[in-house]
């Protein structure tokens, strides 16, 4: 890849170069919202950035910026080049990246995306093993419990649970996971142990209401579902904090076997129906379809896989 860059005449480089720059200084200045906010992202001057987006603007033939006294606004050609801008030099930071890389390991920033518990239970940690090998790598890790867009929140890879839209993503399978449902040992002597799933109808459950059809819990026992209507005292959209109200007698949670750390080994919680088997749902690291794979989202990828093998964690 080297060579090939380096056949390339200067001129045209450097041509080529311009408009990066000139690129870069649109994306800041639309980021920002005004010239001096991009100049300081960009630790160049006011004057410099401004000379780059009329140079973008007269290159292509359009205004990309409404400009006022205190703010400049986007065009409606402003907002298409955005959409597409970010990830284009996002692209082409990757490929000089991985040209210098070389024997210095990986380099640059490789943004991440994760449900909220399992960021916090897992994700964190499994990346703080992945620097630990890659100094010169950045990591952004962001954790939500909503629907992430990849291409416009710049996103090299989500951890997602459940079903994978594979018409708009490239989808790494990593695993299966079971729901367990759980209680307290106080919450059982006071209120005994449900036999079946229609015996939940008579106790108190806690609701994760990130969870699909969250009012109604599905269970498996020889090869048929079985589903509990449940009703509840607390709704939540955590699983640690489902968690954490079992733990402290209020109900009958049902949550990822990894929400529920070593509480089942200490015995501050119970797994109840055992002879069913909890609701089974998918672990993929999900990227976007149609981009050639970084090396560090590859080699993140590749490490997630053997880390969950290692750490067990589903």
């Amino acid at each position: 890849m080297a060579k090939v860059l380096n056949d390339y005449p200067q001129n045209v480089l450097n041509r080529h170069m311009d408009v990066l720059d000139q690129i870069r200084a649109f994306v800041a200045t639309a980021q920002s919202g005004s010239f001096t906010g991009a100049a300081e992202q960009l630790g160049i001057s006011n004057r410099l950035t401004s000379k780059y987006v009329a140079e973008l603007e007269t290159r292509l033939g359009v205004r990309l910026f409404q400009r006022t006294t205190r703010k400049v606004g986007l065009t409606a050609a402003g907002e298409d080049l955005l959409a597409r801008a970010p990830l284009l030099l996002e692209d082409f930071d990757d490929l000089l990246a991985e040209v210098s890389e070389g024997p210095r390991g990986l380099t640059g920033v490789v943004r991440v995306s994760a449900p909220v518990t399992f960021g916090e239970i897992y994700a964190a940690g499994m990346l703080g093993r992945f620097a630990e090998t890659h100094p010169d790598l950045s990591v952004d890790l962001r954790l939500s419990d909503t629907y992430v867009d990849l291409a416009t929140g710049g996103i090299d890879v989500a951890f997602r649970i459940g079903s994978f839209d594979l018409a708009s993503f490239k989808v790494r399978r990593l695993g299966t996971f079971r729901s367990v449902p759980v209680a307290s040992p106080d919450y059982i002597a006071r209120n005994g142990v449900p036999e079946t799933p229609d015996d939940l109808a008579r106790h108190t459950c806690i609701v994760d209401t990130n969870r699909r059809n969250s009012r109604r819990w599905i269970f498996e026992r020889d090869g048929a579902e079985v589903a509990a209507a449940i009703s509840s005292r607390f709704k939540v959209n955590s699983a640690r904090a489902a968690v954490e109200l079992a733990i402290q007698g209020l109900g009958v949670a049902y949550t990822p076997r990894f929400a529920l750390g070593d509480y089942l080994e200490e015995a501050r919680l119970l797994p109840l129906l055992t002879e069913y088997s909890g609701e089974a749902s998918e672990l993929g690291a999900v990227y976007l379809e149609g981009r050639t794979l970084p090396n560090k989202v590859r080699a993140l990828i590749d490490f997630v896989a053997d880390d969950i093998r290692t750490t067990n964690i589903l």
